[in-house]
């Protein structure tokens, strides 16, 4: 007798439908083809242990298992519960009469209980994209799944409980999740706030000019200068997720496996910190099952690399073709997928191997050439992708002591929302382009020309400091932010003053 289930395959962060078609006749063999992995050929033995405690008979005729289609990688332990399903159905232990309405996903347990999977959002689009009129899936990912309206999601603890629902015998509930309500409800929830922040004014400052125009931004201070501290607070000034969003960022981290099974929609922007031991491919993606790495983990939020010239010189490199594409193909002898990875890059490093250099109390004990040389192990090229260089000086005693409380996050946040709204309008007719940041040479000519008194200043800042034409334009980039923030229509003199301020890393003095 032949039956179909349907499963589905994640590449990526999208899913595609996969049809296992169990044929059972006369024999005693068991063969399961369309390309499955290891994973997928060791569910032979959990379906065994799971039918037989749950009471039921593995099929004792000849069995051939296929997954279609056959040119598409099959792994993981997720199709253990529809090969379950598929072999009790050609066994007629379970209808076939509603087989084919519903896509079926889950890792067994050898007593026939449900493991989560990863993927279960994308595999949620794709059943309802196909029009399947539910999604059988563990309970603790039913959650993540139900974001997605106009499918039934049904959340199950066990086999048994599949199989007596194919059969009439039990009803299931599905699990409803208003997303809206879920979304907006979560969309503050900050664990930090710039209000517990004491001084460093022209650091809050630079912050909210990197968050206005979703720049790249490197701090550079001795330790204990509040580098990490700052950097952590800068998600509660960012610009709220939109639905949109949230259900791409949600899909990533669905697919790696980092939702917990509480929760539904990522609704605050992500802030990925990653150690500095990590490798290439823990940072871009890729493996022999292939999964999101720290930037595609960190898109629509921050991507945090605390003390970079400590990082290996071949994993930052890895990094430059991303901050400018903003995506990432992975491509390996056996697959090419492409992973999203649009985040702000918000760095901080010491000054120099002591970590004193330029400090107003604390001597620097460095050798002669060694600042040099430790900033050198940050290439030209990534320091050129930052678009404001931040010196952090450490608080006096008497700043440190002060009660006062800084301007909360909140405050900064409505005024860097303003801005971005501007962006939005300005490039409303450009695809792709959202803020600042993101324009592209032309566009820099379009909407960041200064007048003549700002083109003075620049010129003289550019033969001064020995600029790169790279740099040239993150300049004007920052201006053009600085000027929304004003709300100022016109690059004026002082926004291009400001925004030549933030390149402290190009000055000709630093590092001897």
């Amino acid at each position: 007798m032949l039956v179909k289930v349907y499963g589905a395959a994640v590449q990526g962060i999208d899913a595609s439908i996969v049809t296992i078609e169990v044929n059972s006749s006369r024999g005693i063999k068991f063969f399961l083809v369309g390309l499955p992995d290891s994973a997928v050929k060791e569910s032979h033995e959990r379906i065994m242990s799971a039918l037989q405690v749950n009471g039921y008979k593995f099929p004792t005729c000849q069995i051939v298992v296929n997954m279609a289609p056959a040119d598409i990688r099959k792994e993981g332990s997720a199709y253990d519960l529809p090969l379950a399903i598929g072999l009790l159905a050609s066994n007629k232990i379970v209808s076939e009469e509603k087989l084919s309405k519903y896509l079926i996903i889950g890792e067994l347990s050898l007593d026939g209980s449900l493991q989560p999977i990863k993927g279960a959002l994308p595999i949620a689009i794709c059943a309802r994209a196909q029009g399947f009129e539910g999604f059988i899936l563990p309970m603790q990912n039913a959650r993540e799944a139900a974001v997605v309206n106009n499918l039934k999601v049904y959340g199950v603890e066990n086999l048994k409980e599949v199989v007596e629902f194919f059969n009439n015998e039990r009803e299931l509930t599905p699990t409803i999740v208003n997303t809206r309500e879920e979304f907006y409800r979560h969309q503050t929830n900050y664990p930090f706030d710039f209000a517990e922040v004491k001084g460093q004014e022209n650091v809050k400052r630079a912050l909210e000019v990197a968050a206005a125009g979703g720049h790249n931004l490197i701090m550079i201070g001795s330790p204990g200068s509040g580098k990490s501290m700052m950097a952590k607070r800068l998600p509660s000034i960012l610009p709220p997720l939109s639905l949109s969003e949230s259900l791409e960022t949600t899909k990533i981290h669905s697919v790696a496996g980092k939702l917990d099974k509480n929760d539904s929609l990522i609704a605050v922007r992500p802030f990925r910190n990653p150690h500095h031991t990590i490798s290439q491919t823990a940072m871009c993606g890729g493996g022999s099952n292939p999964q999101p790495g720290e930037i595609s983990l960190a898109h629509n939020g921050v991507l945090y690399a605390d003390e970079l010239p400590e990082f290996s010189r071949s994993t930052l490199e890895v990094l430059r073709q991303p901050l400018e594409d903003r995506k990432i193909t992975i491509s390996r002898a056996k697959y090419s997928v492409e992973y999203p990875c649009s985040f702000m890059f918000v760095a901080s490093m010491n000054p120099c191997p002591c970590g004193y250099y330029n400090h107003p109390t604390k001597p620097c004990v460095c050798g002669a050439g060694q600042v040099q040389r430790y900033l050198n192990r940050i290439s030209g090229p990534l320091m050129d992708r930052f678009d404001l260089h931040i010196e952090i000086v450490p608080l006096p005693f008497e700043a440190m002591a002060s009660q006062a409380k800084g301007e909360s996050s909140a405050a900064i946040r409505e005024r860097v929302i303003k801005a971005r709204k501007i962006q939005e309008e300005r490039f409303a007719a450009h695809p792709g382009i959202h803020c600042n940041a993101q324009m592209e040479s032309n566009l820099i000519h379009q909407y960041a020309e200064p007048d003549e008194q700002g083109l003075n200043l620049l010129r003289n800042a550019m033969t001064r400091l020995n600029l790169s034409a790279r740099a040239y334009d993150r300049i004007l980039k920052v201006s053009r932010t600085i000027a929304d923030l004003e709300g100022s229509e016109e690059i004026k003199a002082h926004h291009l003053a400001e925004a030549i301020s933030y390149r402290s890393l190009d000055r000709e003095s630093w590092g001897g």
